[in-house]
């Protein structure tokens, strides 16, 4: 098996264009048309783990952090950067990140964590504007089918937990070709009404093209009347942070007992509890601070993330309690996810987890 398969499949479950801006996912070192030996999940592709996979077996190592953010101009070993790219390069091993995109998606890093606190009810926190277009054509009443089969098959009609949506109605079209012209129906140089359907159908703008091409090649007409509509719906199936509910209220000491327990923690940092039961609780894996005012508004009691800053902490402003839990704690389950989403796809094919704690930091405590 290609490693280009193992990718493809990784970007139909998270597409890279919903990565951030300021990220980098993708296929980092390595040709996409190698024969993958083995698969190794990590968060992060540090030296010691390119060196595990060496050994273990697998040039291929899917990390959910990319080692490598920005360009660089030399490379020569002179960070830790660097000496993995080189050892990578070196051993022929593939590097492949699935950062943001995982994290927008609606069962990516934060469903994960949503589930080890039990949360239910859940729900993107802040959803993706601008990410939505409506495609809109017109074609003869018996291509109807055949016209909306191709669109759905290239990923419109998509909303929600719903697939193949779409709206149609009925109407007369006209038209009149030049000599030049051979049309499917009608005459060259007579204007020509036709009972034609128009198709409506929504889809992520990342999509237009491979739906656009879809649409000419099943169309029968030498012209396709077509219109892309830039929509303001969110798209509430991709975003940041989640945000959900508990079975049941609890104390504020409870859940962050619950919290130390569900992620093996020595220690949380945290905002004065405000002695109140807590059920709606909001989260984001790896750095949050971004999200604590979304989590505020949406009436959270508590908002757990990481790399919140000293002055963020105030942001709770004693509506609700801010729990920093550390970015390699927040998301360690996110090897699990991976390796779950590849065995599941790839059941006979070796993908491993890595033995190494890539977590650089450490706590002291007397």
């Amino acid at each position: 098996m290609q490693i280009s398969q193992i990718t493809a499949y990784l970007e139909s479950k998270a597409p890279l264009a919903y990565q951030e801006s300021y990220d980098n996912s993708g296929l980092i070192t390595g040709h996409a048309r190698m024969e993958c030996t083995g698969i190794l999940c990590t968060l992060d592709a540090t030296v010691a783990v390119i060196r595990e996979a060496r050994e273990r077996g697998c040039n291929l190592v899917v990390a959910h952090h990319p080692i490598l953010f920005k360009g660089i101009t030399r490379l020569n070993g002179k960070n830790y950067v660097e000496e993995a790219l080189i050892e990578a390069i070196k051993n022929d091993i593939a590097i492949y990140a699935i950062h943001t995109n995982l994290d927008n998606m609606a069962d990516g890093v934060n469903a994960v964590i949503a589930a080890k606190l039990g949360l239910i009810n859940t729900r993107i926190l802040l959803p993706k504007n601008n990410d939505l277009v409506k495609l809109v054509s017109f074609a003869p009443l018996k291509e109807r089918e055949q016209l909306l089969n191709a669109l759905f098959r290239a990923g419109a009609g998509q909303i929600g937990a719903y697939s193949e949506t779409s709206f149609s109605t009925e109407g007369t079209g006209t038209f009149r070709g030049s000599e030049q012209t051979n049309p499917y129906v009608g005459t060259p140089g007579i204007r020509h009404a036709e009972p034609e359907t128009r198709i409506e159908v929504i889809l992520p703008a990342y999509l237009k093209q491979p739906v656009l091409s879809a649409l000419l090649t099943a169309h029968p007409y030498e012209e396709v009347a077509y219109d892309f509509i830039p929509l303001l719906n969110a798209n509430r199936q991709v975003g940041s942070g989640m945000i959900g509910e508990l079975p049941g209220p609890v104390s504020e000491m409870a859940l962050l007992q619950q919290i130390q327990t569900a992620f093996g923690l020595k220690i949380i940092k945290h905002t004065p509890l405000l002695g109140k039961n807590v059920q709606k609780v909001a989260l984001c894996g790896g750095a949050g601070s971004f999200l604590i005012s979304a989590a505020r508004e949406a009436g959270a009691a508590f908002y757990i993330s990481s790399d919140i800053k000293y002055h963020e902490f105030f942001d709770a402003e004693n509506r609700m309690v801010i729990a920093d839990i550390g970015h390699w704690e927040s998301e360690q389950y996110t090897i699990d996810l991976l390796f779950s989403l590849l065995t599941t796809k790839f059941p006979n094919f070796a993908v491993l987890k890595t033995a190494i704690n890539t977590n650089p930091v450490r706590y002291f405590l007397g």
